[in-house]
């Protein structure tokens, strides 16, 4: 574990508030819709169960469970992420809640929801104990948690590791993709967790399309190149442009494999 004493969360959570309202993130999280359906078959959501989406973003994974009857509750520390979740729910019909809130402090009594969700949110959580402890807690003895992080060797991976050798993140802070590897996640959530590798794919026009995409609406690829300067920037675009080539699995348009684990976690009495 990392040493957390001498980190000010409080701070870095201002930044990260302001990366995720930077572009608009929606238009990359909704591509992602398959992983929280994938989530909640995974964890076998049931109509009536109360389910909590932690760090939501625009509802994947809510608006899945939601899709199976579920009393859902949307929540994230970015406020315009969950108005975009609210205008999904909105449009396909679906009730649900939504409150603003911080996967470090959530506001819910001990033990309120049957499952507790998060997909690729809870990992970005600067303080990873604190977090993990929040979606424990607030989720009912031998009740559920489900979680999906990318793994440090993925696609998102490696393109962050790129990233941060231009814009580095803050000192004393746990990588964010600790969360997509079975030791960590298991050392957070306990020994009973279960963790299995799952593959998403990117798909695109083109490596260019990719990163305009990435650089106009993904908040830490928009904020690193807003950071930089124009020799530097233009670094950048060639280092992740010739990864997307390197990583395409298509002859034609882009295609990206990218692998993230998927986590379920029983709360014990």
């Amino acid at each position: 574990m990392t040493s957390t004493t001498s980190v000010d969360f409080t701070a870095i959570k201002t930044k990260q508030q302001a990366t995720w309202t930077a572009g608009d993130y929606a238009v990359v999280g909704a591509t992602l819709q398959v992983t929280g359906e994938t989530l909640c078959e995974s964890i076998d959501i049931e109509a009536g169960e109360r389910v909590l989406d932690v760090a939501a973003g625009n509802g994947n994974a809510a608006l899945a469970a939601a899709r199976r009857g579920a009393e859902v509750t949307a929540s994230d520390y970015v406020p315009g992420l969950l108005e975009r979740a609210k205008a999904r729910a909105a449009a396909d019909g679906l009730a649900m809640e939504f409150t603003v809130a911080d996967a470090e402090a959530l506001p819910w009594e001990d033990g309120s929801f049957d499952a507790v969700l998060s997909t690729f949110g809870v990992m970005f959580a600067p303080n990873h104990e604190q977090s993990a402890a929040e979606l424990l807690r607030v989720c009912r003895p031998g009740g559920r948690i489900g979680v999906t992080a990318w793994t440090p060797d993925s696609f998102i991976g490696q393109m962050f590791k790129i990233v941060g050798s231009y814009v580095p993140p803050p000192a004393g802070v746990a990588s964010p993709l600790l969360w997509g590897t079975a030791d960590h996640v298991s050392a957070l959530l306990g020994a009973g967790a279960t963790s299995e590798r799952l593959t998403f794919q990117f798909r695109y026009r083109s490596a260019r399309h990719w990163l305009d995409t990435f650089k106009t609406y993904y908040g830490p690829t928009n904020k690193a190149f807003g950071a930089l300067d124009d020799d530097a920037r233009a670094a950048l675009d060639a280092e992740l442009i010739a990864l997307a080539e390197a990583s395409n699995a298509s002859q034609g348009a882009l295609r990206v494999p990218s692998d993230y684990l998927q986590t379920i976690a029983l709360r014990s009495d």
